[in-house]
């Protein structure tokens, strides 16, 4: 299995970004989905996570906010984040399964 991540780039506070995460040899369908983050010198916090049956949940500083989703037609993922704030600024990683981590993709939203 290989996960891509896209997406991440730099906003203002208050702007939205939507992150993809592309995965490759492997259906997706049966997998729970999620997206983490790390900010420098921090623990890799669960961001948003889906079940294979969309079931959704979210760390509680994102809930309003973000938005995880999936096409498991495009065997992807996706992760809308609206209203930005700086403290959301950390590399968002891709997990499948719990055991499959993609390439962080480095969000940066200033002040």
């Amino acid at each position: 299995v290989q996960l891509q991540a896209f997406g991440g780039g730099l906003v203002q506070a208050g702007g939205s970004l939507r992150l993809s995460c592309a995965a490759s040899n492997v259906s997706i369908r049966t997998y729970r989905m999620a997206w983490y983050r790390q900010a420098p010198g921090k623990q890799r916090d669960l961001v948003a996570a889906i079940t294979g049956g969309g079931r959704t949940n979210y760390l509680d500083s994102v809930k309003g906010r973000f938005a995880i989703s999936r096409d498991d037609a495009e065997n992807t993922v996706y992760l809308q984040m609206n209203s930005l704030k700086p403290e959301d600024t950390a590399v968002y990683y891709c997990n499948q399964g719990g055991t499959v981590w993609g390439p962080g993709t480095q969000v940066t939203v200033s002040s």
